[in-house]
């Protein structure tokens, strides 16, 4: 009887069940929000696309990354951000459990693939900036190889729940749906273990210990470069400022939902309001938003071709042609290298 009668729930069933977790006020606030970061998110990472497939000069080994990371934040914005715009105006999720499932799946598809693919950024800026003559070398291949492998990664561990090991479920107020973190079930808490450690603290290690080890290698360089060091670190700063602002970044967009996660596997009799479980999912959608601000608009040359792009040939930054912070990085290692042995750098 009961689930006869969730099926047949009419829409002001569900508006009366939601009403008690938020107010009307506040549905229609968390729809101006996730909408605002949606269309956001759509057209900036469509901007992305746009110019690196219109430039040659963009399509460097690191780009097949940013591009991958654009299209799966573009995913999450238009399958993930979207609904979750509409459900949240109407005050409940009018997609029933097929649009659940389906919900549930792209953004957790989409969003692993994006966490992955800033996995591989991390790996790609630690390998250039750390052995920039060396024998390990960033190449086409080396980054080809690394979007494919986030595509499928994230296909195999989040296909699962479609198959009857793990679900999807409704989560926060009621108007999105992800993978169900509070069912006790033996079945449902393997899977969810297993995906917890190998979808979220895997991609959290490789990039916390390739940006730690990219800034302690700066550091290093800095204090055997003696001749040349306002240049050195000037270079230092730049790219530990960018990298500080991609893990903060990331830790504020993904470590509360993790976190979350975490606690609810760990206690089961833990109990977090709806409310406030939905600011770790609003957090973590918005860095379809950040990511291409972050990762793209912070590297200068592509900056001079987007910004012409969007201000129909206007680039009010105009100056001489510079590298990207990337390659300045590249070349000032290079030449510190020249100086001092690189096997001080290992030291």
């Amino acid at each position: 009887m009961e689930p006869v009668a969730l099926k047949g729930n009419s829409s002001s069933s569900h508006s009366s069940v939601n009403a008690e977790l938020l107010s009307r006020t506040g549905y229609t606030t968390l729809a101006v929000i996730m909408g605002v970061f949606s269309a956001a998110g759509i057209i900036l990472n469509v901007l992305v696309i746009m110019v690196t497939v219109r430039h040659r000069q963009l399509r460097q080994p690191l780009s097949y990354a940013l591009v991958n990371l654009a299209v799966c934040d573009l995913g999450c914005a238009l399958l993930g951000g979207v609904p979750t715009t509409v459900t949240s105006a109407m005050g409940y999720f009018s997609l029933g459990r097929v649009g659940c499932v389906l919900e549930g799946f792209a953004v957790s598809f989409f969003g692993i693939a994006s966490l992955c693919t800033i996995g591989v950024i991390s790996v790609e800026r630690y390998i250039v900036v750390c052995y920039p003559m060396g024998a390990v070398l960033f190449q086409t291949r080396h980054a080809v190889a690394g979007v494919v492998l986030s595509w499928v990664w994230s296909f195999v561990w989040n296909t699962p729940p479609l198959f009857g090991w793990g679900s999807y479920e409704l989560e926060g107020v009621k108007t999105s749906c992800a993978p169900n973190w509070y069912n006790r079930d033996p079945g449902n808490m393997s899977y969810i273990i297993i995906y917890f450690f190998l979808c979220f603290a895997v991609p959290f290690s490789i990039i916390m210990a390739s940006y730690s080890r990219l800034l302690w290698t700066l550091r290093q360089v800095t204090k055997l470069q003696v001749s040349e060091a306002c240049s050195t670190n000037r270079v230092e700063v730049q790219v530990a400022r960018m990298v500080v602002v991609m893990v903060l970044a990331f830790l504020i967009t993904w470590l509360p939902y993790a976190a979350m996660a975490l606690a609810v596997i760990i206690d089961s009799s833990l109990y977090i309001d709806p409310v406030i479980a939905t600011i770790p999912v609003y957090l973590a959608k918005s860095s379809t938003v950040y990511n291409p601000i972050i990762y793209v608009f912070m590297n200068r040359q592509f900056r001079g071709y987007a910004v012409p792009t969007v201000l129909c040939g206007w680039n009010p930054w105009a100056s001489d042609p510079q590298m990207s912070e990337g390659e300045t990085t590249v070349a000032t290692l290079s030449k510190s290298q020249r100086v001092s042995p690189k096997q001080s750098l290992k030291e």
